[in-house]
């Protein structure tokens, strides 16, 4: 039984670690983008058109809120993961 619980804890770890691998990539990626964004001039700013301007502030924006509900999908697959090692382990909980 501890060898099986033991697996299952290095697969998950694994898995959790991969899926943070891709949260720094997205990480780093609106990172960058939020970086070019602050090098616009606030003074006229030479762009073809404000739809260009408006798709590229929005692509911006779901960069950010996809990196953010990736950390969100993180935490809740660590903690449901965590749940159930605790079941299955069965940890007492008199303080120690």
């Amino acid at each position: 039984m501890n060898r099986q619980v033991t697996r299952m804890i290095r697969h998950m770890a694994a898995s959790q670690q991969e899926m943070a691998n891709i949260l720094e990539a997205n990480r780093h990626v609106a990172v960058r983008m939020a970086q070019l964004v602050h090098e616009i001039p606030p003074d006229n700013p030479s762009f073809q058109d404000i739809e260009s301007l408006t798709e590229h502030s929005m692509n911006v924006s779901k960069s950010i809120a996809i990196y953010l509900s990736g950390l969100a999908d993180l935490e809740e697959a660590l903690a449901e993961h965590m749940a159930l090692m605790v079941k299955i382990v069965e940890i007492p909980d008199d303080g120690e």
